[in-house]
């Protein structure tokens, strides 16, 4: 069967990717960030997944207002980095695995999540930014990859207990599947971060860090933060962190095995274009 060997946490800040792109990351601000990445990107060397399912939130490119799925399986078998205004990154584009998406689709619905099933959609920087982050400019990304898109941009949003709950829903379906594949999810987006308003440039250290604290050792505590704590301790976009606990939610000691798992990396930092960037892996023992 297959089965979900790690998750993978991490900030999705469109100016990292701008710095990767015009090789900014040995500048004096960027570097102690890219830094942070160094053990992981080695780590993602050494433990090469079959299959990525990465959660991230589009930002306005493949879904307008027109139309706002909560949550979005990507089943082509291939995306394009998208132009999100000074034309696409220079990246690879994104290699799908139809048959394991689909599978995940009929299993999650199935247990009664509703998805948006997308056969045709382009990736931004929430997707191709954490893919630059852990596996730094190669000619192809090391692995297939299925885009789970999730609104966290217009209310109403899906609560963290809901997302909790979907990231169990997704580790039944993975390993309901009968190849034998290793698969990593990754969680992304957040942390502490506001870009509009009389709070604009908010960074809240102590609350990110203590949420980290509670999402490694307690998830299922962590998953009943209520939408306004998110707002108010770390700003009107902190409620991006929603979506690292699909990729919680999806680990083995949530389903039963207390203490399988141990943390890989963990690496916290500010500033990064006003936000809080963070970054952790958990990895099956």
């Amino acid at each position: 069967m297959a089965r979900i060997t790690a998750s993978v946490y991490t900030s999705h800040v469109p100016a990292i990717g701008a710095a990767i792109d015009l090789g900014k990351t040995t500048e004096p601000y960027w570097q102690p960030m890219f830094q942070g990445y160094d053990y992981s990107k080695q780590w993602m060397k050494d433990n090469k997944p079959d299959v990525i399912f990465l959660v991230y939130n589009d930002h306005a490119t493949a879904f307008s207002l027109d139309m706002i799925p909560t949550f979005a399986i990507g089943t082509a078998a291939e995306f394009i980095p998208a132009d999100e205004g000074f034309g696409p990154r220079p990246v690879p584009k994104v290699i799908g695995h139809p048959d394991l998406a689909s599978h995940i689709a009929h299993s999650v619905i199935q247990q009664d999540f509703d998805l948006t099933i997308v056969n045709k959609m382009e990736v931004d920087h929430g997707l191709t930014v954490p893919l630059s982050l852990m596996c730094g400019q190669p000619d192809a990304w090391p692995c297939p990859v299925i885009p789970f898109a999730v609104n966290v941009v217009q209310y109403p949003v899906p609560s963290g207990q809901r997302c909790f709950n979907l990231g169990q829903a997704i580790r039944k379906a993975v390993e309901s599947y009968d190849e034998d594949l290793n698969v990593h999810i990754w969680g992304t987006g957040g942390m502490s971060h506001q870009l509009q308003g009389a709070r604009a440039g908010l960074i809240n250290r102590a609350w990110d860090n203590a949420w980290l604290d509670q999402l490694i050792a307690d998830p299922a505590t962590c998953a009943k933060t209520p939408h306004i704590d998110y707002v108010r301790e770390a700003g009107s976009e902190g409620v991006e962190l929603v979506m690292w606990l699909i990729a919680r939610g999806a680990m083995q000691d949530i389903a039963g095995d207390p203490g399988s798992i141990r943390v890989k990396n963990r690496f916290y930092h500010v500033p990064a274009s006003n936000t809080a960037v963070g970054h952790l892996i958990l990895q099956d023992v």
